[in-house]
């Protein structure tokens, strides 16, 4: 054999072993043995798809975790909870309620590495854990655990009747589940159980924040970050759950409020039908108003552990919640990726009175009209909307949606937790800035990140390269594992070039994550110190 032909084959040997499975060793878990697979390059161990829990009957929380007693092999990555497909088709299924464990190599149970555990978004309605989006190339080698996770969606997750039949929020009830396999697990993968962060972006920001709120998560997480989501955004809570629930059945030509008729109903349905059954938004309004199944506040019902029994406002009000140090972020054109998502007719017939946020209340039409007014003349500045001109409103899609909640969840928690509190607002522009470059790139030239820019430099993927940013994803990283780590993300030591403060209530600022590090105030224009100003007057309570 000539020693071309040995090179070939050696070339080939290699490309070829990475296509046969390692198998890590057999880990004896709550559910019974379990095996995953050593990475093709050496960097770390997954396990896929393990079930957290049984799929009850629809609507309800979720079961006890399954058994078995053959080895489970945990490399099914291509799960995910059943959701719409450009409201065409269904992808995904009803089994659904699994996790994703990533170690590095050679843990042990007295490794105790911390635990980040990641909740997707997707608006409550779409998305999934898996690792085509949420790879863990980048934060696994800082010495963490990774995990992701499904859970239920849209109607199947999140409709509230608040009877005992669907309580609410079946959604969340599955990520605590979740937490708690980690919880019983976690130590027997290497990590700490008693150090365990949980981090999520827009509808997973979201998400964070309840858990921080529910009493049904209190001890299962120590440290928590939310991305561009929090429990006051508008779009986050129900404050109507029952005439919410019966939008679908309406337009399916059922005309009721009733829970239990309401329920009825949708029993005799299937999840095709009332996942494909889309209820139109109300005339002048935009986009994020089409979402409708979010967490809600549960009525006390005996036998049924709840997860969330009183609103968002009011525990936040009280300082009854978990007390926890705290990431808190945003990115600084949050809104161009929804207005990108939006066509082009619905942006034109936007009404800015008509589209004021469900969480605002006015004592009259006069009151509502003049704050519209204003608002009007901050964000089109005097000009009518037009093809010309209605990219001005893509600041409107993110303000009062994505940042101003975040920052107003800040305000509340500084007067009355005594952790730490550390406020980011990310604004690189870079190659991996995926969402601002294939979706909202055609929109015009908005510097720094849209919505969901960030996670790309949290997380790898299979098909997309690190090259060129190779330097802000070890920053973005860094700062994300030394916080799961520490507690702060920029301890004594710390390899970062900046120290981060933790938010004060006096002057409060935020970091902001570009190329080069700076600090901003917290409320960093005139559109949002006016949208503060408005919410301490009109803010809806319950």
């Amino acid at each position: 054999m000539s020693l071309w032909s040995v090179k070939w084959l050696v070339l080939w040997s290699l490309w070829a072993a990475r296509l046969v499975r390692q198998p890590t060793t057999t880990h004896h878990l709550s559910n019974g043995p379990v095996r995953g697979s050593i990475a093709p390059d050496g960097s770390h161990a997954s396990y896929l798809n393990i079930p957290y829990a049984s799929m009850p009957q629809r609507f309800l929380a979720p079961g006890p975790e399954p058994k078995w007693d053959q080895t489970f092999e945990a490399v099914n990555e291509n799960v995910r909870c059943i959701q719409s497909m450009a409201d065409i088709l269904t992808i995904g299924g009803t089994d659904c309620l699994s996790l994703n464990v990533y170690t590095p190599l050679n843990v042990d149970p007295d490794s105790r590495l911390p635990v980040m555990v990641f909740i997707h978004g997707g608006g409550f309605f779409q998305g999934s854990g898996n690792m085509l989006i949420y790879g863990p190339n980048y934060l696994v080698p800082k010495g963490v655990i990774l995990v992701t996770m499904n859970y239920r969606l849209n109607i199947q997750g999140f409709i509230c009747l608040r009877i005992k039949e669907a309580p609410g929020n079946a959604g969340m009830k599955d990520q605590v589940a979740a937490l708690r396999w980690v919880q019983r697990n976690i130590r027997k993968l290497g990590g700490d159980p008693d150090n365990v962060t949980i981090f999520g972006e827009s509808a997973g920001g979201a998400s964070v924040s309840f858990h921080v709120l529910s009493p049904m998560s209190k001890g299962l997480f120590h440290k928590a970050i939310t991305e561009s989501g929090s429990a006051l955004a508008p779009w986050a809570y129900q404050f109507r759950p029952i005439f919410m629930a019966s939008l679908v059945a309406r337009t399916m030509l059922f005309d009721s409020q009733d829970p239990h008729e309401l329920y009825k109903y949708y029993m005799s349905k299937s999840d095709d039908e009332l996942i494909l059954t889309r209820v139109p938004r109300k005339p002048g309004n935009i986009i994020i108003s089409e979402i409708l199944y979010t967490p809600c506040t549960e009525k006390v019902i005996e036998g049924v552990e709840p997860f969330l029994t009183e609103s968002p406002y009011d525990l936040l009000s009280k300082g009854e919640y978990n007390k926890v140090p705290l990431m808190i972020g945003t990115n600084n054109e949050e809104g161009l990726l929804l207005f990108s998502a939006d066509n082009e007719t619905s942006i034109l017939k936007v009404e800015i009175e008509k589209a004021i946020p469900k969480n605002l209340e006015f004592p009259s039409q006069t009151e509502k009209i003049k704050v519209a007014k204003e608002l009007e003349r901050l964000y089109l500045e005097g000009e009518k909307l037009s093809l010309e001109t209605m990219t001005k409103l893509v600041k409107w899609y993110g303000d009062p949606y994505l940042i101003s909640p975040s920052l107003e969840e800040t305000e509340f928690l500084l007067k009355s937790s005594e952790h730490p509190i550390y406020n980011y607002l990310f604004s690189y522009d870079g190659w991996r800035n995926l969402p601002k470059l294939v979706r909202a790139g055609s929109v015009g030239n908005f510097p720094g990140a849209t919505h969901a820019d960030e996670l790309f430099y949290l997380f790898s993927q299979h098909i997309v390269f690190s090259n060129f940013e190779k330097d802000m994803i070890d920053k973005v990283t860094t700062l994300w594992t030394n916080f799961a780590k520490y507690g702060d993300p920029t301890p004594e030591g710390s390899s970062l070039q900046v120290k981060w403060n933790p938010t004060n209530a006096t002057t409060p600022t935020c970091l902001v994550i570009d190329s080069d590090f700076s600090t901003a105030p917290l409320w960093f224009n005139d559109r949002l110190k006016y949208w503060r100003d408005v919410y301490s007057k009109y803010r809806r309570k319950r």
